[in-house]
């Protein structure tokens, strides 16, 4: 097997190294934090995919989200995205928790929402944005949480949609990234 993935997207290609996460899957490891290029590209092209949805905000999860979901909100004219994040901050009034499991990590995480923010999207339509979406482990407890919040998730997009993620209805995404089965 070899050690990278090579990912097209657009006139973009990047090598994606392939990471080993345990006997039977692995991964090509697509790390958008750093990828000015990647990322603006990107947001350009899931700003068109939202052109046709009516929201208030955008949510996305900590952290390699968050660099697409700031040029997404400026692409959009909304100018306060909301981000959860994986632990309770000193700053945070009231927050919101909800337990989470990714394949990228082994240990417990939950998602968190500042009640602050849970309070500004009560009642409001939000779009969530990631940058891959994979078991969607992450995408339903960030939906969870939103609910919680009494928010509505009117559209769920990224820039890719791994392994079998790429066969659901229910995400807008750029490309598919294959999970790749280990021997």
């Amino acid at each position: 097997m070899s050690t990278t993935y090579t990912l097209t997207l657009g006139p973009l290609t990047r090598q994606l190294p392939l990471i080993k996460l345990n006997d039977t899957t692995t991964i090509a490891s697509f790390v958008l934090l750093g990828d000015a290029e990647l990322t603006t590209y990107a947001a350009e092209q899931l700003n068109q995919r939202l052109a046709d949805v009516d929201f208030d905000y955008l949510v996305t999860m900590e952290s390699k989200g968050i660099p697409l979901a700031q040029a997404l909100s400026q692409l959009t004219d909304h100018p306060r995205f909301i981000v959860l994040r994986k632990s309770i901050k000193d700053y945070m009034r009231t927050p919101l928790t909800t337990p989470v499991q990714s394949i990228t990590t082994s240990a417990d995480q939950e998602l968190v929402l500042d009640g602050t923010d849970a309070a500004l999207i009560q009642g409001k339509r939000v779009a969530i944005v990631d940058d891959v979406i994979s078991s969607g482990g992450s995408l339903a407890t960030a939906q969870t949480l939103l609910a919680k919040a009494g928010a509505t998730v009117v559209r769920k997009v990224a820039i890719l949609a791994e392994g079998p993620a790429a066969k659901r209805s229910d995400i807008d995404f750029l490309a598919p990234l294959p999970l790749f089965t280990t021997k």
